[in-house]
């Protein structure tokens, strides 16, 4: 068996990053920027007022001084004239400023008759106006190391940007595999159960970025196998769930080995999730993981969403975190124990405590949980209050 740092390792060497294509900006969202953007203006285009006032030049900025107002600057529609010693601007928020060196008095700190505006005794220093490429200027680039969210997208429409350069999605093949299973909404027999690993690991892959194509159960034969895998072609990432173990009924290894499958690891040293294959088959990558659902769940957390990130050109590392622990708990063993946990707050750190059933099978403890407590192997016991690490679930 080998270490789950060691087959993290191996599952990135499977993938690399993948091509791009352009999308307009309101396609955008939640994609990975494959290139720099670049402004095509700087913002804002003009010094403009950041609020509603008067506008006026340094040198009149004196303590109960009296100006007299011969124009004004909204925003779309700027003051045309020129200025003169003891002359203002009527501004609005956003108007272009008449001239370089000025400041905008607030309206509430003058006193206006007619046409005459009276500065106060007391002046506000600052000068209430927002300089030209206070935001961004021209040429200035934009490349977010992380999937793109809503304010990427005002700031890219912002820099005249109409469409942006993104790694193509990975497609991710699933198939499930057993003669057990049936999908939702079908009646079980006596002796099958519904298929829920394609439901949690496609919903993973999606979430990290990724398209799916979910394929038909495949039954546990050779035969239904080469079929299913067939209809996986041009994959990125073929991802099978079930059928990787050693036992009679278990032919995905088989199969894929007939198929080319080159083979970088089968066995991990780690719970829940030691059958877990992994290698390349054809131009696609192939991830084998087990057929309980809640290790299908948590090899799909530490190797599918790293491969993802991978193939999008992100930062594919494990995202763990600190906690302190919520209660006592006992020596791992031969193998890291990834424990589904709940988190509360804390006075420093959040507190992890794993719940009392650890069981492969509960997709109910799954729901619940908020995050896998990490115990490396061969870790003795641990006190409540130790800090410990976790990898957050939601």
């Amino acid at each position: 068996m080998i270490s789950v740092e060691e087959a993290l390792a191996l599952v990135l060497d499977l993938v690399a990053p993948l091509g791009s294509e352009s999308v307009p900006l309101r396609a955008a969202l939640g994609r990975v920027m494959a290139a720099p953007a670049k402004a095509r203006l700087t913002q804002p285009p003009f010094s403009g007022s950041a609020m509603d006032g008067y506008w006026l030049a340094s040198a009149d900025h004196q303590p109960n001084a009296t100006l007299a107002v011969i124009g004004e600057s909204a925003a779309g529609r700027s003051f045309g004239g020129t200025l003169g010693a003891g002359q203002c601007v009527r501004i609005f928020t956003g108007a272009p400023a008449p001239a370089e060196g000025g400041i905008v008095v607030l309206q509430e700190n003058v006193t206006r008759e007619g046409e005459t505006i009276t500065l106060g005794a007391d002046l506000d220093p600052r000068d209430n106006i927002r300089p030209r490429g206070q935001d961004f200027a021209e040429g200035q680039e934009f490349h977010p190391a992380r999937p793109l969210t809503a304010a990427d997208l005002g700031l890219l429409a912002a820099m005249n940007v109409a469409s942006v350069e993104v790694r193509r999605r990975p497609e991710i093949a699933i198939i499930s595999t057993g003669d057990e299973l049936v999908m939702p909404g079908e009646a079980p027999g006596p002796d099958q159960i519904i298929c829920s690993n394609n439901f949690i690991v496609g919903a993973l892959a999606e979430a990290a970025g990724a398209t799916v194509r979910m394929l038909p159960i495949a039954q546990d034969t050779h035969e239904s196998l080469r079929t299913v895998f067939a209809l996986a072609e041009g994959a990125d990432l073929v991802l099978t769930s079930g059928g990787a173990s050693v036992g009679e009924h278990d032919h995905v290894g088989e199969v894929a080995a007939e198929l080319g499958l080159e083979r970088s690891f089968w066995k991990l040293a780690m719970r829940p999730g030691k059958p877990l294959m992994a290698g390349r088959m054809g131009k696609a990558a192939m991830l084998g993981l087990p057929g309980n659902p809640v290790s299908a769940a948590v090899c799909a957390h530490l190797f599918l969403i790293p491969m993802i990130h991978r193939m999008l050109g992100l930062d594919a590392g494990h995202q763990t975190r600190a906690a302190v622990l919520g209660r006592d708990t006992g020596p791992t063993g031969p193998r890291t124990h990834y424990m589904r946990a709940r988190l509360t707050e804390g006075a420093a750190l959040p507190v992890i405590t794993p719940f009392d059933n650890q069981d492969s099978a509960m997709l109910s403890v799954l729901a619940e949980a908020d995050a896998l407590l990490i115990r490396p192997l061969g870790d003795g016991p641990r006190k409540a209050g130790d800090e410990v690490q976790f990898i957050p679930l939601r």
